[in-house]
């Protein structure tokens, strides 16, 4: 294939990924996916290959191609939707809801986060789930009829929000089948499926050439989790050899009772994240970037957890940290900016009438050559906030402060970045969950940077555990101080 013709089938499969991302997101109804776009599309070939993705949530990245996997094992027929949020068979955690439908030539896939799946406490995110069953509806790969629809709906809290999510989901598969239909008109099935080998192919080149560019070696790095009894060890050894990357988490604590567990999925698209940023961040998001690099996880570990264990935080945190170790990791090779926040500062707020989910921004960390940002989330997600008036105008919530945290990024020849202080109001009885990491420990500075200041929580005034849910009375506030990023380099 002619380079011209593959940049212009190559460019209209990925405007197709991006269009259905601005379907979903432009009809959706809940906060979290039209404000915050906590939402993800891709398209993939026949074979299960993903082959182009809206540059959308990190974390989804790599964890798409297992629920293509769970979906085609059920030879799906043209034009069938399949829906799945199962951790343990392709999916990340089960708020994320990942619909799978057969195109012309292959699969489109959106995954969504919403607000609420069930389980024991409203947003489906409570800080002390002990298995996978009290945080939510299991859907395993299953075909989205009628039936289904009903089901899933009568076990999910305000289900006139969850249907308006889901037909925005679907408005985005029906967007993907008429426009592939048309580039196959157009330009005919075969080269368009000619072009998607070649697209993986060239993200595969590109990758393996910037990883032979890196210093071949073994490079090791070890950082904690804030669990509910103690600190859990994330640990991994990262070795370059030649075009080829192997990750490698032995040594990484064992599954806990907690819910910071991760399955397989998370941690590889975690892992392919720091890849990506490390040696071509600007090649098309495409499954063939991630052939250069191995993933070994061992099972049972806090990175490759075992059903029914509970994972709504892993997928959140435990990401966050992964990352964390891998920069760190790679850092002793090619130069990388200090530790950004690390946290995504969940918070929900939800009664028998609502549910409401956001992450929330922080410093991300000073590079080599300058200040790092403010008010950004940072590595495995990439999220808006939701702004004031939308989320005052739909929930029973009032924004009392919402602000820079001024000085809480680490100093150093580059100073880390700011967080934020966002404070709320509850305007009638609810129950809210804080699900956070940072609070013991400030991120990490770089090249004698310090660090930036760990964050904190209050429920009513009075600080409270990075991992909480309570109720809370009408009137009654929540204040999150989220971290600052690291600082790179001594101070002169």
């Amino acid at each position: 294939m002619v380079t011209i013709e593959l940049q212009i089938l190559g460019s209209a499969l990925r405007a197709v990924a991006e269009e259905m991302g601005a379907v979903l997101v432009r009809s959706a109804f809940s906060a979290n996916i039209k404000e915050r776009r906590d939402c993800s599309t891709a398209l993939f070939a026949p074979d299960g290959r993903m082959i182009a993705q809206a540059e959308h949530i990190p974390v989804h990245l790599g964890a798409m191609p297992e629920a293509v996997a769970a979906v085609r094992a059920h030879d799906p027929e043209p034009g069938e939707t399949f829906v799945v949020n199962d951790p343990f068979t392709g999916g990340t955690h089960l708020p994320d809801v990942t619909l799978v439908s057969r195109t012309p030539v292959g699969f489109a896939v959106s995954r969504a986060h919403y607000a609420d799946v069930g389980g024991a406490e409203p947003a489906s995110l409570p800080a002390g789930s002990t298995d996978l069953y009290q945080e939510g509806l299991v859907l395993p790969p299953v075909r989205l009829t009628d039936e289904v629809v009903t089901i899933l709906l009568a076990n999910m809290r305000n289900s006139d929000e969850r249907r308006g999510d889901l037909r925005a989901q679907l408005a985005a598969h029906r967007l993907a089948e008429r426009r592939l239909g048309e580039l196959c008109e157009r330009r005919g099935r075969e080269r368009v499926l000619a072009a998607m080998d070649e697209l993986h192919a060239y993200s595969e080149r590109r990758v393996r050439a910037a990883v032979s560019a890196l210093p071949d070696g073994r490079y090791e790095a070890v950082d904690v989790l804030e669990g509910p009894v103690g600190e859990l060890v994330v640990r991994a050894a990262v070795t370059v050899t030649g075009d080829e990357i192997e990750i490698d988490f032995a040594g990484t604590a064992a599954q806990h009772p907690g819910n910071l567990n991760c399955p397989l999925a998370v941690t590889r698209s975690a892992s392919y994240f720091v890849v990506r940023c490390i040696t071509d961040p600007d090649v098309p998001a495409s499954g063939g970037a991630f052939a250069p690099v191995t993933v070994r996880a061992p099972e049972g570990s806090l990175v490759n957890a075992r059903r029914p264990a509970a994972v709504v935080a892993g997928n959140v945190e435990t990401s966050s940290r992964i990352a964390d170790v891998l920069f760190r990791a790679f850092g002793q090779a090619v130069a990388v900016p200090a530790q950004g926040q690390g946290t995504m500062n969940n918070l929900t707020f939800g009664n028998a009438s609502f549910t409401y989910y956001e992450t929330i921004a922080g410093g991300q960390g000073a590079c080599p050559s300058g200040d790092g940002p403010s008010a950004v989330h940072v590595t495995m997600s990439n999220t808006l906030n939701t702004p004031v008036e939308a989320l005052e105008l739909a929930y029973p919530l009032r924004v009392e402060r919402y602000a820079l945290r001024l000085g809480s990024g680490g100093r150093g020849r580059f100073w880390g970045g700011d967080g934020v202080i966002r404070e709320i109001t509850a305007l009638e009885p609810c129950r809210v969950s804080i699900v956070s990491e940072r609070r013991a420990r400030g991120p990490a500075g770089a090249r004698g940077g310090e660090p930036g200041q760990p964050g904190r929580n209050l429920v009513a005034g009075e600080p409270v555990a990075a991992k909480v849910t309570r109720a809370l009375a009408a009137g009654e506030s929540i204040t999150i101080e989220t971290p600052g990023g690291g600082g790179y380099g001594a101070a002169g």
